[in-house]
């Protein structure tokens, strides 16, 4: 058992721990296994270590939406504890922790080891990079873990983006425009954001530019403040490409990069930037890689056994 105390500066009471303490009581339901006494703006925790760590954290947040918005909503409150108790800090036991809750009520919850480490770096590096296999749900949780930032306004906006590069098949052959001959590249990021927000919210985003979805190399000369930034694919990202979006991270923002190298559609593989990144970047503090494996498949239960087929072949 551990014991510390927090000073929560700049921070009204009454809106922090809410009226006749109906926030403080949902924190203190969040985390059981934590006592809470709370006096004034101070408030003495004690638990086990893993779980002050995490309920820090959600103090901190908690101070943090107060002072930007004047007050705290069951809605902040809800995302907050979320992030909070996404991943217990102890080990990989969190498959199944709530990273999410949908409009509808739903919840999106770690299910693998790899998905849990995912999770578990973002809340201390700022740049992470999510490599594995088809169907891990890299793409998936990165996405679900940028709309919770986003509710619980840590950033002011979502970016998302892919290259656009041809897996065999041809842009100038699909009909329309060139927003049309992208946005089929594009469709796995919308897929995964129709799943965490309903349509008539994503189209207000997506129209304000809350929400964008573009490809990479639309992200020449942007400078991307309080923004989530996913890039999607990165295996078929140049290395200049990599560079280029890389740099653009501005202040109070954080990016999650995923790809699966097994799968380099560029016509020399060795120009993937991911490839680079990953034997140039994985010294430097404040930059995490997670590597996924066929173990964190969650697709239908045949594409474990595809990617086994696969890897005997190259073999």
């Amino acid at each position: 058992m551990a014991e510390t105390t927090l000073t929560l500066d700049h921070a009204d009471p009454l809106l922090l721990f809410g009226t006749h303490d109906v926030h403080l009581k949902r924190i203190e339901a969040a985390f059981p296994n934590i006592q809470i006494i709370a006096r004034g703006n101070q408030v003495r925790l004690q638990g086990p270590g893993y779980a002050l760590d995490s309920i820090k954290h959600a103090f901190s947040e908690l101070v943090s939406v107060a002072g930007r918005n004047g007050a705290v909503t069951a809605g902040d409150l809800d995302t907050i504890l979320a992030m909070a108790t996404a991943v217990p800090r102890q080990s990989s036991k969190g498959v199944g922790n709530v990273v999410l809750y949908t409009a509808t009520g739903g919840m999106i919850k770690t299910k693998t080891p790899g998905q849990v480490k995912l999770v578990e770096v973002t809340r201390k590096d700022d740049v992470v990079f999510a490599i594995g296999p088809a169907g891990t749900g890299k793409t998936y949780m990165a996405v679900a873990l940028a709309v919770a930032a986003l509710k619980a306004r840590q950033v002011k906006r979502i970016i998302l983006c892919r290259p656009a590069v041809e897996a065999g098949e041809h842009l100038g052959f699909l009909p329309g425009d060139f927003r049309d001959k992208i946005d089929p590249y594009l469709r796995p990021l919308y897929d995964a954001l129709e799943e965490f927000l309903p349509a008539d919210k994503l189209s207000a985003y997506m129209q304000d530019h809350v929400i964008e979805i573009v490809p990479i190399a639309f992200m020449r000369g942007r400078t991307l403040n309080s923004s989530y930034v996913i890039l999607d694919e990165a295996q078929n990202a140049t290395a200049m490409q990599m560079k280029m979006f890389l740099t653009r991270l501005g202040v109070n923002s954080r990016t999650i990069i995923t790809g699966d190298l097994t799968q380099i559609d560029l016509q020399n593989p060795q120009q993937s930037g991911l490839l680079e990144a990953q034997a140039i970047l994985k010294e430097i503090n404040g930059i995490s890689f997670v590597y996924f494996t066929k173990m964190d498949v969650v697709r239908h239960r045949l594409v474990k056994e595809i990617i086994n087929a696969y890897e005997r072949s190259e073999h």
